[in-house]
């Protein structure tokens, strides 16, 4: 049965912004089962590859995109956060948390070539693909590590002072953006001298985690912990938009093609979906329902469709205290949501 298209419109019309990509809302289309024990972090899509990486545990499981199956895995990750694609060397970077290590992973056999060592805890990543070097962000360590992609070395360590998350590269303006969740700002990395180089405070927004980029229009997404995403221009550092968000934001997304910027929440089991009517006005066009605790996210660029990990969990016994909530041995999995085809 199709989705109620002309009602997606009119609610789109009605909000004062151009209709979603293909006049569709976003809906639920499948779940791709994991299974496994332990925790899951960031979600990284080599669109070319048609892979998707999805770090679980002590593991990064591949999951193929056209064929919704798991592929295969990359071992030997103690506590891995997430993997960063550097696609035109065929290699991937995984940060391994409870090793304080970066794993250099060939993406053809899954093998790992070597370990490149970091600063204490090493949680977001990205790859810079025109210096062709991978930044690990250290959780601990309030500290970026930086590493040659081909060589597998690192070729310096940047200072933030602050508890950096999610980040994003600019390569045309030879900029790195992180989050320093704690401090509630922005940093920009220059990628020639490997300092920082500008900081921004998020105001109105707080403790930002998520983040999503922009390139055409040089705007950063940035999902904050007051329940707000606000819109800022990575020029300047100026926060020209905000939209309310829902509980416990974790990812952005932000897809170029429909200019739909994406954040992940949570706490309440939701994903908000605005839309960037022009640089500096960003409107709400959507809120999806997922489940609760599915926070981490990302999205395909070729489909358009996100991918979100999720867990079932126990309900709580009688008189317990409140808390995290036990999740379901074997529950793990993949949500994943698109808009319907133009008829």
């Amino acid at each position: 049965m199709k989705s109620p298209r002309p009602l997606a419109t009119l609610v789109a019309l009605l909000l004062g912004c151009a209709p979603l990509f293909g006049a569709d809302s976003y809906y639920f289309l499948k779940e791709i089962p994991v299974g496994g024990d332990g925790g899951w972090d960031y979600l990284s899509v080599d669109s070319g590859a048609r892979r998707l990486y999805v770090s679980h545990a002590t593991k990064v499981i591949v999951i193929d995109l056209d064929k919704n199956a798991v592929v295969g895995e990359i071992a030997d990750t103690p506590g891995v956060h997430g993997l960063a694609v550097a696609s035109d060397l065929k290699r991937g970077f995984s940060t391994n948390g409870r090793e304080n290590k970066v794993s250099v992973v060939d993406l053809e056999t899954l093998k790992t070539l070597s370990k490149v060592d970091t600063g204490a805890n090493p949680d977001g990543m990205l790859y810079e693909p025109a210096a062709q070097e991978v930044y690990a962000f250290n959780g601990r360590g309030q500290s970026a590590t930086v590493i040659d992609a081909r060589a597998g070395t690192v070729v310096a360590t940047v200072a933030l002072a602050g508890k950096p998350e999610f980040a994003a590269a600019d390569s045309k303006a030879g900029r790195v953006y992180d989050n320093l969740e704690d401090k509630s700002e922005v940093v920009a990395i220059d990628t020639k001298t490997h300092t920082v180089v500008s900081r921004w405070p998020i105001a109105p927004g707080e403790e930002a985690s998520g983040m999503a980029f922009d390139a055409a229009h040089h705007r950063l997404f940035l999902g904050c912990g007051n329940k707000l995403m606000v819109m800022m221009d990575s020029t300047s550092g100026k926060v020209v938009a905000s939209v309310p968000i829902g509980d416990g934001v974790d990812a952005n997304a932000f897809d170029p093609a429909s200019q739909l910027a994406f954040a992940s929440c949570g706490g309440d089991g939701t994903v908000t979906i605005a839309h960037e009517d022009s640089p500096d006005k960003l409107t709400v066009v959507q809120v999806l329902q997922t489940t609760r605790g599915a926070r981490t996210m990302t999205i395909d660029p070729k489909t358009h469709r996100i991918y979100l990990g999720a867990a079932s969990y126990l309900a709580p016994a009688a008189g317990a205290k409140s808390g995290r909530p036990q999740m379901v041995p074997g529950s793990f999995k993949i949500l994943v949501y698109g808009t319907e085809p133009s008829a």
